[in-house]
């Protein structure tokens, strides 16, 4: 049997099998173990053992549960609803300020805990009921909230560039760095969208005379500040070269714990258990896929698929952004239906050596990816943060918030053509604080 028609039988089987609801880790592990058993015999399973351990035998993935627990503790406290409340008492003139308050919260939030759900939860609980209150459009006020959630995977510490640095070998802090000025652009990029519906609708959520004191703006600020201050002190022992990225993530998660019960007196066993039992859980779920994938990755090159589908793409000699182009529509279609962890594992090493031998740098197309992974957060029919978000208002129909998603999908291919024009975005800061890459 030929490596295409073998390749062309892994992918519909693969596919079957994620779109079954099976979990990721154990349909990927089910997969690769079938195949080596089918093509390979019985003597390829001694190595299944061998690379599902080796998959996880890398310290770097010590950053792992300490970023999800980070995460955990601030989901955990009402440090979400502080810090939008922070917001809003500041940018409450602004027309649409509240939806403003709400993508810039979830912007700090998406810094400090690295995950897409716990960000979309955390700020939604609080933002949409309020805005509803106060009468935003149902459409804008579910979709904003679906489309801050996805910065979580881009603003870093981002546990998708983890992934995406230990499948390719690429630097993680590198890539850290890379997701700080698209994720600005692309926060910047949903404001202006909101701030021109919400002017096109003609819409006010305040009396014109109401009026916040100068005091109930600063009360807003010391509950809010050492959270703010833990991303910057992550950022600086990551890129200052004082820390690797699993002692960084160790400490941000020891002071986001501590802050939590300090500031929020959370001192209950319970509650102590609910940010273990998320951190555990989450973690745990990662760490099996990243396991499950590893030897997938393993099956397909001792298929000698990975090696037939690069040459067959190099064959084709195509333009080098018809080729990124059909990478993105590529991502996008498995992005649909396939978790974003699942995705960066099982594509990163087969499309690596396709866009370095077209000319693209890994760490500018770990950016690119990413965004990928977040329209396919808010895009059905797999869309995670919409059904947050619709669990959060039960009452706003599925197809009125999956409408709300779609002008800040746009936003997020317009910012994957920015990148593509001007690649600096995602580059200039890494190669200026870091020094240029070596290729």
């Amino acid at each position: 049997m030929s490596p295409a028609v073998q390749g062309t039988i892994v992918l519909v089987v693969t596919l079957a099998i994620l779109l079954s609801g099976v979990p990721v880790s154990f349909g990927l592990g089910a997969i690769s173990i079938a195949f080596l058993l089918i093509f390979q015999g019985a003597d390829s399973l001694h190595v299944v053992a061998e690379t599902f351990w080796s998959g996880l035998n890398d310290f770097t993935l010590v950053s792992i549960p300490m970023f999800v627990m980070m995460g955990a503790a601030i989901g955990s406290s009402p440090a979400g609803k502080d810090l939008y409340e922070a917001l809003d008492r500041w940018l409450y003139r602004i027309p649409g300020g509240l939806v403003i308050s709400n993508l810039g919260a979830c912007a700090i939030f998406a810094a400090l805990t690295g995950s897409s759900p716990a960000c979309c939860a955390a700020i939604g609980k609080m933002g949409i009921p309020e805005m509803r209150r106060r009468g935003y459009p149902d459409d804008v006020a579910t979709g904003s909230i679906c489309a801050g959630g996805t910065l979580g995977i881009l603003i870093p510490p981002s546990v998708t560039f983890i992934l995406y640095g230990i499948a390719t070998e690429t630097s993680i802090g590198r890539l850290f760095l890379a997701g700080v000025m698209p994720g600005l652009m692309l926060t910047g990029l949903f404001m202006l969208w909101t701030l021109f519906i919400i002017w096109k609708r003609g819409f006010r959520a305040h009396a014109a005379d109401f009026r916040y004191s100068w005091a109930e703006k600063f009360q807003s600020i010391p509950k809010i500040a050492p959270f703010i201050a833990i991303i910057v002190g992550v950022m600086y022992v990551l890129y200052g070269g004082v820390a690797t990225p699993s002692e960084a993530a160790g400490v941000g998660a020891a002071f986001c714990v501590l802050l939590a019960v300090l500031i929020y007196r959370m001192w209950k066993a319970e509650q102590w258990w609910l940010i273990l039992r998320d951190t555990m859980r989450e973690s745990v779920m990662i760490l099996t896929i990243i396991a499950a994938a590893v030897l997938f990755g393993y099956m397909l090159t001792s298929l000698y698929l990975t090696q037939t589908l690069a040459q067959a793409i190099a064959d084709l000699h195509a333009n080098k952004w018809v080729l990124m182009l059909l990478i993105n529509i590529f991502l996008l279609v498995c992005g649909f239906f396939i978790p974003p962890a699942a995705i960066i594992l099982m594509t990163s090493p087969i499309l690596l050596p396709i866009i370095t031998a077209a000319g693209f740098d890994p760490v500018w197309f770990g950016v690119v990816l990413t965004i990928n992974m977040e329209i396919g957060l808010i895009h059905p029919p797999v869309g995670l943060n919409i059904y947050i978000v619709n669990s959060i208002a039960p009452d706003v129909p599925v197809v009125k918030v999956m409408l709300g998603t779609i002008p800040y999908v746009l936003c997020m291919m317009l910012s994957i053509l920015l990148l593509c024009i001007f690649p600096d975005i995602a580059t200039w800061l890494p190669d200026h604080l870091m020094g240029p890459m070596k290729h």
